[in-house]
């Protein structure tokens, strides 16, 4: 039997314990397996990305010594401790020395950790080493803001709370003023 059939046959055996059923599963649940196991290939495709391949196209940054920050980059991602989703946003920062990457390339790193088995602190961490190990910026920020359905469907059951994950490298951890300002660009507050 294939990894793959084995998966499909994981789930049959889940979906049955969740149903109670103990025959075979009714005509709505018959290709359930089947769609899982595919919907599992998209959402955890950030295994088979690699960070180096997407951050190595990089243009002359033209003396440009500002922050460039993509803000509000939606992500979706599965909590490895429940398997529950959590969504939010990310906004992710970098000063460039001597190179700039086209802009999809910071949502695709952010997507390329957040399509995989997760917790928010790895993902707002791996970022922040992707753009300093592959850029080497004066500095990089990554800022997560994210609602966790293990918090909201089980357990404490809070609705609206969320959580918020920080990565300061460089210039953006040595120096409040570059900090201050990366944050009014985020947040508009001074």
């Amino acid at each position: 039997m294939s990894e793959r059939e084995q998966a499909v046959a994981a789930v049959e055996t889940l979906v049955r314990y969740i149903e109670g059923i103990d025959g075979d599963l009714r005509e709505g649940l018959e290709s359930t397996p089947i769609r899982v196991i595919d919907s599992f290939d998209e959402i955890f495709s950030g295994y088979r990305e690699d960070a180096e391949l997407i951050l190595q196209a990089t243009f002359n940054g033209e003396g440009y010594d500002g922050i460039v920050l993509l803000k509000d980059i939606e992500f979706h991602s599965t909590c490895e401790h429940h398997l529950q989703p959590f969504t939010g946003s990310a906004h992710v920062a970098y000063i460039p020395v001597e190179h700039i990457i086209g802009i999809s390339k910071l949502a695709r790193i952010v997507e390329l950790h957040a399509r995989r088995l997760q917790n928010q602190e790895r993902i707002t961490k791996s970022v922040a080493d992707d753009l300093e190990t592959h850029l080497a910026p004066l500095g990089c920020a990554v800022i997560i803001e994210a609602q966790h359905g293990c918090m909201r469907c089980r357990g404490v059951k809070k609705q609206n709370s969320i959580m918020t994950t920080s990565a300061m490298r460089g210039v953006f951890f040595d120096k409040s003023e570059a900090r201050s300002e990366l944050l009014q660009l985020i947040y508009g507050k001074k």
